[in-house]
């Protein structure tokens, strides 16, 4: 519901700030989206939610889309921020010899340094998220890349069950789902 209330005052300030500037064809535009959107508030799909089963070892592992380019991933809600192997970065396009390697990290290997880019698109299954801050580490100083805080936070929830993590993402309006 309070995802509605700010769309709703989203739709507001945009629809002010173009009255503001004047233009008459900004202003029927913004008028129309705020008069389908008003027309269509209990139409909302369902919210997307993945599940992701516990390992052998203990973990939860899956394959993720990153920029459209599949990669082995595991949750890790210790980590602060989505952190990618060197390997894995350089295997989706990433221009790995073009970062600069000046954070400090530590991880359950010990310390070493990181990259900081943002990722376009990283897709859990029907999770999708745009602009993901993401760390790169090193060539040859993990193993695993790590879905940490830095997407885990913008799910409306996650939890785990026996041996189930459950990541919910926000309803949609149907209607933009569809595009």
């Amino acid at each position: 519901m309070s995802r509605i209330v700010l769309v709703l005052l989203m739709l507001v300030a945009t629809a002010g700030a173009v009255v503001a500037y004047g233009d008459p064809a900004q202003i029927a535009r913004a008028k129309n989206h705020v008069s389908h959107f008003l027309g269509h508030r209990g139409s909302l799909a369902p919210p997307p939610a993945v599940e992701i089963a516990r390992g052998h070892g203990g973990e939860f592992a899956f394959r993720a889309k990153i920029n459209g380019v599949s990669a082995p991933m595991v949750i890790d809600t210790g980590a602060t921020s989505v952190v990618l192997t060197w390997e894995t970065a350089k295997a989706i396009g990433l221009p790995t010899d073009m970062l600069e390697y000046n954070v400090d990290l530590e991880t359950a290997g010990g310390h070493t340094k990181a990259a900081r880019l943002t990722l376009d698109r990283l897709a859990v299954g029907k999770l999708v998220e745009k602009s993901v801050p993401a760390l790169v580490v090193q060539r040859g100083q993990m193993r695993a890349n790590l879905l940490g805080m830095s997407f885990l936070d913008r799910l409306e929830s996650w939890g785990v069950r026996a041996d189930k993590l459950t990541l919910n993402g926000y309803p949609e309006l149907a209607d933009r789902r569809a595009k």
